[in-house]
């Protein structure tokens, strides 16, 4: 929930929450990387990202991403974003050779980590 964290005082239709969560950039435009960079995001809401990334990326670029959500230290009862978005924007950033990375997600998806036994399932 937004209230819980720090909301950017702009007046848009769904509010980005400042978060600074682990974020992969697994491929672009069909390509996946091979060893998918490892970033964090600036800001997050229910209908994109905003993120720092070492290298320009076109916009309107398809995107693959993984954000981390929840991560638990022993690993159980984390919760992964998987998404497919496209680059809106493309920003130089303040720091040289960086470039900031607005991004609309196009299908989000969920993975979770921890284990449900059977007993709950209703199996």
């Amino acid at each position: 929930p937004t209230h819980a964290v720090g909301v950017y005082p702009e007046h848009r239709e769904y509010p980005r929450a400042s978060l600074k969560l682990p974020l992969k950039l697994r491929g672009v435009n069909g390509q996946v990387e091979a060893y998918p960079i490892t970033l964090v995001t600036r800001d997050i809401s229910s209908t994109g990202v905003y993120f720092l990334c070492p290298k320009e990326l076109p916009e309107h670029a398809s995107v693959e991403l993984q954000i981390v959500l929840v991560s638990r230290p022993l690993g159980q009862g984390n919760v992964v974003m998987a998404s497919m978005a496209h680059v809106s924007r493309v920003q130089q950033a303040a720091m040289p050779g960086w470039y900031g990375i607005a991004a609309t997600f196009d299908d989000v998806h969920f993975d979770r980590d921890d284990f449900v036994p059977q007993r709950f399932l209703g199996v």
